[in-house]
């Protein structure tokens, strides 16, 4: 979304309109310029969380994504979010959690955890993501990600263990209660301290969203101060 096009969206917003118009007279009397004052507004590019709470405690600011392995649109942000783990913020820490949204969404998620218990993830994110997307491959069902994963190198019985396990089971009921307090409405969407929420539309495109993401760290570092 260009900047002329955030500005129209904001147009359409009775107080923001008001505030732009205050924001460029002041500007004009200043030889600025309007589109230049442009910034991102809570309840435009993003939305604050009713029941704020993070994935894991701690000091630093946490992003967390989420995500569904057989969400397209996840897939297409992996570079853009790799892209921006080069160079991300200090002081930030990085999260994935598979969205448990539904039924159908389940079984990726306790692939995911499972993996990550295992220390595996790096055998099975990448690669799963891809067979969905590329290849065109079916594996939604318990039986076809373990055989999936061990199609990876990853040990089938050590993974079907983990993947039955009471603590990816945990995982899981985390991850459902998280979806409920963000209140998802899609995916893939981007979490900020537990605090903020967004997305690629309501950021306006994939290289707005994390301008977005770098605008809300500072936004919770300023408030830590």
């Amino acid at each position: 979304m260009s900047l002329r096009a955030k500005i129209n969206r904001r147009l359409q917003h009775p107080l923001l309109l008001v505030a732009f118009v205050c924001t460029a007279a002041l500007l004009s009397l200043g030889g600025g310029s309007a589109l230049a004052a442009v910034s991102f507004d809570e309840g435009i590019e993003y939305k604050r969380v009713a029941e704020p709470k993070r994935l894991e405690p701690g000091d630093d600011v946490e992003v967390l994504e989420l995500f569904w392995y057989g969400c397209p649109h996840c897939y297409q942000l992996e570079p853009a979010i790799e892209r921006w783990l080069e160079n991300k913020p200090d002081a930030v820490s990085f999260r994935r959690l598979p969205a448990a949204a539904s039924m159908r969404w389940i079984p990726h998620a306790k692939a995911y955890f499972a993996a990550e218990q295992l220390g595996e993830l790096d055998k099975l994110h990448e690669p799963l993501f891809k067979a969905l997307h590329e290849q065109r491959r079916k594996i939604f069902t318990d039986e076809q990600l373990i055989a999936f994963a061990a199609e990876q190198g990853i040990d089938e019985e050590a993974f079907r263990d983990a993947y039955q396990s009471f603590a990816v089971d945990a995982k899981v009921r985390q991850s459902a209660e998280l979806v409920r307090r963000y209140q998802l409405s899609g995916v893939p969407a981007i979490v900020v301290n537990g605090t903020y929420i967004t997305d690629v539309t309501e950021a306006g495109g994939r290289d707005e969203l994390f301008e977005l993401v770098n605008f809300l760290v500072e936004k919770e570092q300023a408030a830590a101060d």
